[in-house]
Order: C-alpha cells, then structure tokens, then sequence
C-alpha cells in the first residue's frame, strides 16, 4: 500500500476473534492502527505489549485491529491461534486471514506490520519490524493531533 490510500475492505477472514469489524464501522469514526502478527513470528510476541499498551492508552481515540497472518501450514490451527491471542492480551478484534486475502490487498510481506490510517480511511503511516514502537507511536500522535484541528 501507498500512502494516502484507502483502507481495504475487512472481507475474506475464515475467522473473527474477539468480535467482527468492517471498514465502515472503523472509517469516519477515528483513526485505525492495523496490526499483522502470526504465531510463529517471535518479534510479535516481544512487540504485543507495547501494541496491547497502545491499544489501551488510546482507547478512546483509535481503533485496533490484528490481523492473523500465518506464515507457514503450522501457523492454520485455530486453537494455537486463540491460545495465542489469549496468552499475549490480545483483546482487539483480530481478522484470521487463512487464506492471505487481506495481507494482499495490503500488499503486505511482513510480520509484524503496521498501518496507521486516519478517521477518513487513508494510510498514513505504515512500517514493518520488531523495533521501533516509539516511531508507531509519534505517528499515531501526529495523526490524531490532525483529527483534532
């Protein structure tokens, strides 16, 4: 994805944890944070605290979504996904893209991954790797400082 594009539709998961949202239900409302994981990537478990940290601190102000990207047939398992999202916090919705069909209209190739987009459903900010957090989180507070003006 390029920046200023719009957000894809949340269609395609073969599941939903923790509830289902859709891109009209996110769009216009606030800025969004989606994040992609999978439960073999160990940079994602080292990172889950800080996204559960900002999901929790801007509860109010930015929506979150995880998306479930396996990496490899292992990664299939239902049960070692929920275990996961339980055993890591995950209390956001979390999109099980099985079968890949949001990583690519993301174009994504990367875990962990996120996306910033603001209440208008444009990507504002996207970066992908274990480090990093405190730039995710400068740009979360420059987005939302935008929402506000």
């Amino acid at each position: 994805m390029k920046l200023r594009e719009e957000m894809p539709e949340l269609i395609g998961a073969k599941a939903w944890i923790n509830g289902e949202v859709t891109k009209e239900g996110l769009v216009g409302d606030k800025p969004t944070l989606i994040h992609f994981w999978s439960v073999s990537c160990h940079l994602c478990k080292e990172a889950m605290p800080e996204i559960n940290d900002l999901r929790d601190t801007y509860d109010d102000e930015l929506n979150v979504v995880a998306v479930h990207m396996p990496r490899s047939e292992d990664d299939l398992d239902m049960g070692v996904i929920e275990q996961m999202a339980l055993g890591h916090d995950i209390t956001q919705p979390i999109y099980v893209d099985s079968e890949h069909k949001l990583t690519d209209a993301f174009e994504n190739k990367y875990v962990p991954a996120y996306y910033v987009f603001d209440k208008d459903g444009k990507l504002r900010h996207f970066q992908a790797g274990g480090s990093g957090m405190e730039m995710l989180k400068k740009r979360i507070d420059r987005v939302l400082e935008k929402e506000k003006v």
